[in-house]
């Protein structure tokens, strides 16, 4: 009865004309920057945060936060549609883009829609009955048990891939030397910079997902002659009663993936995508249809990345530890605004913290009206003909990823890897996996060592702590499971060809 009285309360904050404007604001800003390629919300924060000190404190809060987590829901547009994915829509490129192919866009962008609904509802009730002791949790890991996690992901490989698992392995160890180009956060020291100054800094993930899905796909079509659009016109949004029930349960999955990982330094929606996108690989009643454009590939990621949008609020205002740059920017506005997140923000300012729980569900409403009945509006402009429309694709990508550092190198480097792209097209290989490991990696690695540090060099501590031993005998089990699994697919494919050979010789025999 206390949550229910304290949402009762965030809702008489967060539904005053002001504050139900400046969601708006949010939200449509927001599905607008996940639209435009290479734009995020981490930029647009950053453009918009000098406004906050003419806005008032809830507003601008419940503004900034729209921003982000309506970001989320527009990225996959641009992913299904177009094959551009953001960072946290990398996954939609999979099957999303699949069913745009198969002329089932409405589809994909209905199925991505709804989940989002449902994932950001069901973090906002977990956001509400578990933020002043679920950001606690994030306090049991250590960098043993985050290294633990970041191995389970690497795990995840085998489901992410949409090839052969030795392909996806290969392209994900390219993914973590690509993470390794930059300085050394220890050291000091660059590695890998092939004494260029620009990569510094490293290469950005912008670069990299626009570069090998974006522009790589650019190029195919191009490459093929054919005169296309990114879909047939056609905008059917409605799914039949069998399609709605396949939504569902994929939907939840991923709301639970996304609430939990949200809360994560490290995690947020990123990983979340993935590993939600692997879970449903792995339990779907039509796991064999995922990555060749299902709708449960399209409906567990969107899920879990809404999901994780909206818990990765609970470390921040919990315990006043941002787990990313958006949520950083997103602790800067409070400090603007003389507030100081942390344990007893509840207590101090128990309006706006309500309010802002309230308006994320006041956002998703809004958010489900953008992107599911008006989104036909939404890509009115993807009609345009392909010829006229890929220039201006490449355009937006520039400045996105310009705007990103303002530093014209990263244009090159995003025009490198789009043709590096181009040829995994043709080579036939996965971009996904190499996604992955260049995500996970240097944070793998950055764990290990504080791991090691903190253990003064002794590997036991990854087998020796409750939570990464559990992890690491999960691994082994996985591990183990797929080794088997694949010595006896390997037994069976052998007897199905003797079994032929020995067929065709009776067969010519008679």
């Amino acid at each position: 009865m206390e949550v229910i009285h304290n949402l009762a309360f965030g809702f008489e904050h967060a539904l005053t004309w002001h504050n139900l404007m400046y969601c708006a604001i949010g939200c449509v800003v927001g599905t607008l920057v996940g639209l435009l390629p290479g734009l995020g919300p981490l930029a647009t924060i950053s453009i918009l945060l000098p406004l906050t000190y003419s806005i008032p404190t809830g507003g601008a809060l419940i503004m900034l936060a729209g921003i982000y987590y309506g970001a989320q829901y527009g990225d996959s547009v641009s992913a299904i549609t177009m094959k551009i994915p953001h960072a946290s829509s990398i996954v939609a490129c999979i099957d999303g883009y699949a069913m745009t192919l198969k002329g089932k866009t409405g589809l994909a962008l209905f199925t991505a829609g709804i989940s989002s609904f449902i994932g950001g509802t069901v973090s906002i009730i977990v956001l509400a009955w578990f933020a002043p002791k679920l950001g606690e949790v994030a306090f049991l890991f250590g960098p043993a048990d985050y290294c633990a996690l970041m191995l389970v992901g690497f795990v995840c490989v085998s489901f992410v891939t949409t090839g052969s698992l030795l392909n996806g392995m290969a392209m994900c160890l390219i993914g973590v030397l690509l993470g390794q180009i930059g300085t050394d956060v220890n050291s000091g020291m660059q590695r890998f910079t092939l004494d260029l100054p620009f990569l510094a800094d490293g290469i950005s993930i912008v670069s990299i997902a626009l570069g090998c899905f974006g522009i790589a796909e650019i190029t195919k079509n191009l490459d093929s002659h054919e005169d296309r659009s990114p879909f047939n016109g056609t905008i059917h949004l409605i799914p039949t009663w069998a399609e709605f029930k396949r939504i569902i349960p994929s939907a939840l999955r991923g709301s639970a993936v996304g609430s939990f990982l949200g809360i994560l330094p490290g995690g947020g929606p990123v990983i979340a995508q993935f590993a939600a996108y692997a879970l449903d690989k792995k339990v779907s009643k039509y796991k064999d249809e995922i990555g060749q454009g299902a709708i449960e590939g399209v409906a567990g990621q969107a899920a879990a990345d809404e999901a994780a949008a909206r818990t990765s609020f609970i470390p921040l205002m919990s315990i006043g530890i941002p787990e990313n740059a958006v949520m950083a920017l997103m602790m800067a506005a409070f400090i603007i605004k003389g507030i100081q997140p942390g344990p007893n923000m509840i207590a101090g300012h128990p309006d706006l913290f309500w309010g802002l729980v309230a308006s994320m569900w006041v956002g998703n409403v809004f958010l489900v009206v953008l992107n599911v009945p008006l989104v036909r509006y939404w890509l009115s402009v993807f009609k345009i003909p392909y010829k006229v429309l890929f220039p201006c694709i490449l355009y937006f990508i520039c400045i996105g990823t310009y705007s990103e550092n303002n530093n014209i190198d990263d244009v090159f480097i995003t025009a490198a890897f789009g043709f590096l792209g181009y040829l995994m097209l043709r080579l036939e290989l996965d971009s996904s996996p190499l996604m992955l490991g260049f995500i996970l990696g240097p944070m793998l690695e950055e764990n290990f060592r504080r791991a090691l540090l903190l253990s003064r060099g002794s590997f036991s501590t990854f087998v020796t702590r409750p939570i990464s031993g559990t992890l690491m005998g999960l691994i082994a089990l996985f591990v183990a499971w797929q080794v088997i699994a694949f010595v006896y697919q390997t037994r069976e494919k052998r007897a199905e060809q003797r079994r032929l050979a020995a067929q065709g010789k009776a067969e010519a025999t008679a």
